[in-house]
């Protein structure tokens, strides 16, 4: 069997569970025994995913033997999508999604489950974030009581901060951008999967994107982030416990506090006080939409080297936010008229783990003249 199509259902195994009975998710299944249990789990996936899409009435197999029927699709190179045919992708639909009986089929499922439970084997301990309080920062003084240096961790660059301390607002920007329904869903968002499992198809060695807000703290914390079928297998499952396992407050705590917002800062307050010189409790509409708009990519938007890409990004974050009603339309008009103030990048000079605080003036620009920056 094709190992990136076993790579595949291996994932929609995980997939079926997580999303049909994440209450009690295998990590292990008899590769011969199991076989017809395996069978209904992925049965049962395709049928909730077409639910969760409203494409009841949609015939797949209609459509993927359509497609097979194109001349540009069979005759061209559309006909593989790299290492996936369309015609084998057609036969194992036929057979792990419809029940349909395959004559001759290439396809074992024996192969499929060998393979997950390779991939499920020895998963971190969920449990292990509960009450998690991650390394943080220590300030030194100089003899004037200035800042002189920081000390602190290997990618631990922060300052831990409660959920309570941080306003709702600011939670919830980063919901907003992140993961709208992160308070609705059971830790995985089963529609933001399959855009990406549908996206990744191109490429389907490398699979990316579609994780909640869960399932970017078990990636960070527990699971590691390399791209492949493997970890994303483990992620979701882990994902699904840790939502089970800790609150939804919780959960957000951990990421806010864990997360890298670019500027050598980890976490939502020491992220306010590089590009804002304040603490994370008095940050503005607009410095909320700046920080969550950062999550997805601190590198890409970086204000410092692409402000107009950074400007776009904050006028996204609050259209999300004033759509799912957590500013008004008055918070929304006045924090487009009125961009974040982010304070130019004196890099700290970095000795032996400490980082040296040069104390020269901080300049504060608003992103709608930072042009002048790059």
């Amino acid at each position: 069997m094709n190992l990136v199509l076993v790579k595949m259902f291996a994932m929609a195994l995980a997939l079926g569970q997580v999303t049909t009975r994440p209450e009690a998710v295998r990590t292990e299944f008899d590769p011969v025994s199991d076989q017809g249990e395996v069978a209904d789990i992925l049965q049962a996936g395709c049928a909730h995913m077409r639910k969760a899409f409203d494409v009841e009435d949609i015939n797949l197999d209609e459509l993927i033997a359509t497609a097979l029927e194109d001349p540009t699709v069979v005759a061209g190179e559309m006909k593989s999508f790299r290492g996936i045919n369309f015609e084998d992708l057609h036969i194992a639909y036929r057979q792990f999604c419809t029940s349909e009986q395959v004559n001759n089929s290439p396809f074992d499922l024996g192969d499929v489950i060998t393979f997950y439970n390779k991939t499920a084997a020895d998963l971190p301990d969920h449990n292990r974030l509960k009450g998690l309080k991650l390394p943080g920062t220590t300030e030194i003084l100089d003899g004037g009581g200035k800042p002189f240096a920081e000390l602190f961790e290997s990618d631990h660059r922060r300052i831990w901060v409660p959920l309570s301390e941080v306003p709702e607002y600011v939670q919830k920007a980063f919901v907003a951008a992140e993961d709208k329904r992160f308070f609705q869903h059971r830790g995985i968002d089963e529609r933001g999967l399959i855009r990406a499992f549908v996206t990744n198809l191109p490429e389907p060695g490398r699979p990316q994107g579609g994780s909640t807000i869960t399932q970017q703290v078990a990636k960070n914390l527990l699971v590691g982030d390399e791209v492949s079928y493997e970890r994303k297998i483990r992620e979701m499952i882990v994902a699904v416990r840790l939502d089970r396992a800790l609150t939804k407050n919780e959960i957000l705590e951990v990421y806010i506090n864990s997360i890298y917002l670019g500027r050598g800062a980890w976490g939502i307050d020491m992220a306010a006080s590089s590009y804002f010189k304040k603490p994370a409790s008095q940050l503005t509409v607009a410095e909320a939409a700046f920080l969550a708009g950062m999550a997805k990519g601190p590198a890409s938007f970086n204000p410092d080297r692409f402000p107009v890409r950074a400007r776009s990004r904050v006028a996204y974050v609050l259209n999300r936010m004033q759509e799912d009603k957590i500013i008004t339309e008055a918070q929304f008009t006045q924090a487009m008229a009125q961009p974040p103030r982010v304070v130019l990048y004196d890099r700290p000079r970095r000795t032996a783990g400490f980082h040296f605080v040069d104390h020269v003036g901080y300049e504060a620009r608003t992103l709608v003249g930072m042009q002048s920056l790059t």
